[in-house]
């Protein structure tokens, strides 16, 4: 089986070596590189090609929530891993909203942390038992649900359509258009509209399938 490809990063040079020196006593993991900012991750995993970035919240540069758009931006099929040392509901909920894949407590034992990279390679979630517990049952998305009419909404603004054609299809007025997209960004904490579209594609609203959002 070929390795999963994991990048780390994180501004804490014994955290990374300490990560990376048990990573790479595994078959199924190789690290292809440890960054220590934000930046160094934006300019660099297009050429690293990680199939798993472990990433840091804070680090210099360029934060992980701002990385973490970026990099699903520009290669959405990479899975990001959220390695931090907040616990706070806020932190876990906010970093899922920005499109990361799973949730990790810096003080969780590196077994652990080699079982949230395969789950969420293999395209699950994964939230440490520290983080789980601190969401609010219901949320572990971190997503604030959205109503049917932003769901219809979200299915015309994910095919392309601008507000204009999008308030002719369902003949509502272009202002309520953007005032239900302004809503949907901000439940999914998504700001483009690549995101909401890169949003369907993997919820399967674009195909039209039931999606409880």
């Amino acid at each position: 089986m070929t390795p999963i490809r994991v990048l780390i990063a994180d501004d804490h040079p014994m955290v990374v070596d300490g990560i990376r020196a048990v990573l790479e006593t595994f078959d199924d993991i190789q690290v292809v590189g440890a960054l220590s900012s934000g930046q160094e991750v934006i300019d660099r995993f297009e050429a690293l090609a990680p199939d798993v970035i472990l990433l840091d919240l804070n680090m210099p540069n360029v934060g992980g929530l701002s990385a973490t758009e970026i990099i699903l931006e520009r290669r959405p099929e990479t899975r990001v891993l959220i390695l931090s040392m907040h616990d706070s509901p806020e932190y876990i909920s906010t970093a899922l909203r920005h499109g990361a894949r799973g949730y990790v407590l810096k003080d969780v034992p590196t077994e652990e942390i080699r079982t949230a990279i395969l789950t969420v390679h293999g395209g699950a979630q994964y939230l440490c038992t520290g983080a789980e517990s601190r969401l609010t049952p219901g949320t572990a998305d971190g997503r604030e649900p959205l109503t049917s009419r932003e769901q219809t909404i979200l299915l015309e603004l994910a095919q392309g359509k601008s507000n204009k054609a999008v308030a002719l299809a369902l003949e509502i007025s272009v202002r309520t258009v953007e005032t239900h997209r302004k809503n949907i960004k901000r439940k999914l904490g998504i700001s483009s509209t690549a995101g909401l579209t890169r949003y369907a594609l993997e919820h399967g609203v674009l195909q039209g399938t039931s999606v409880d959002l």
